[in-house]
């Protein structure tokens, strides 16, 4: 039998954040709604940051009270803070997620805070929404590049993700925000996570500005993770990360899992449909 792999579809909230033409709530939802109809087991679809920093996600409550949810389908959302967390549960997330860094620079760029001060923030985050019943993501931006820092050290990672895992994060997200790894880089970073941190709690979330996505997805698969993130059409990049690409594609990882012998459980033909969608929302 073929072993399962999980792709996370983050385009709606990810992918969608960067994008300069203000999108309507209404094509928002229907992009949910057409990727809820491809098998995935969790849909980002909002955040609950202040519309002052992410523009584009201002309507996020709107877009959770639109879609119509499917049967088995977590639906989820990043809380910075405390109040973005009750605006979340108000709205009826399923999971939600706090974003953090493995580097000061983009730390204090992306969340205005140290890697320190942004930990006691999440903390209270973390322990409220499991008081809750939810699971909690917790994401490490700037794995292996920082585009103010250069170079981040794997310890540096490490100890991020361990601290987010300690406090309560069920599953840590890793994202290679630059897009410019090497997999032996990715392949040292993830030596020093795993050290810390269970592999069936860990996830990749890999850009593609050197076309180099899917090779890194197949180094982190020979460490032992089936959990990845990605964007429908490959929509994406960051505000704070000048020159990033978008997130590795949903159908192009998809059928690069399938050639390797993994099932994701997704339906081609309904990912080009959300990947047509994708590109008539691109600005």
């Amino acid at each position: 039998m073929a072993e399962t792999v999980e792709i996370v579809e983050v385009g709606p909230r990810d992918g969608l954040q960067n994008e300069a033409r203000a999108i309507p709530v209404s094509e928002k939802v229907a992009l949910v709604d057409c990727l809820s109809r491809a098998g995935f087991r969790r849909i980002e679809c909002a955040s609950f940051v202040s519309p002052k920093w992410v523009p584009q996600m201002a309507g996020s409550a709107q877009v959770l009270a639109g879609i119509t949810r499917a049967p088995g389908v977590l639906y989820t959302a990043l809380t910075p803070n405390l109040r973005g967390l009750e605006d979340a549960l108000v709205a009826g997330a399923d999971e939600v997620a706090v974003f953090g860094a493995a580097s000061e620079g983009f730390s204090r760029a992306n969340i205005n805070a140290s890697i320190d001060e942004s930990l006691a923030r999440f903390r209270p985050v973390v322990e409220t929404a499991r008081t809750a019943g939810l699971g909690v993501r917790g994401y490490v931006s700037c794995v292996t590049h920082c585009p103010y820092d250069g170079p981040v050290a794997p310890a540096a990672v490490a100890r991020v993700a361990a601290e987010l895992f300690d406090m309560g994060c069920t599953e840590i997200s890793l994202g290679e925000t630059l897009g410019r790894a090497q997999p032996e880089e990715v392949g040292a970073m993830l030596d020093a996570v795993l050290h810390e941190i269970p592999v069936e709690h860990v996830a990749g979330h890999f850009h593609d500005t050197g076309g180099r996505a899917l090779a890194n997805v197949e180094r982190a698969l020979s460490h032992g993770l089936r959990i990845f993130d990605a964007s429908v059409g490959g929509l994406g990049g960051c505000p704070y990360a000048p020159g990033a690409a978008g997130n590795v594609a949903t159908g192009a990882l998809a059928a690069h899992l399938a050639g390797l012998g993994h099932e994701t459980g997704l339906d081609m033909e309904v990912l080009a449909e959300a990947g047509a969608l994708a590109r008539e929302m691109r600005s």
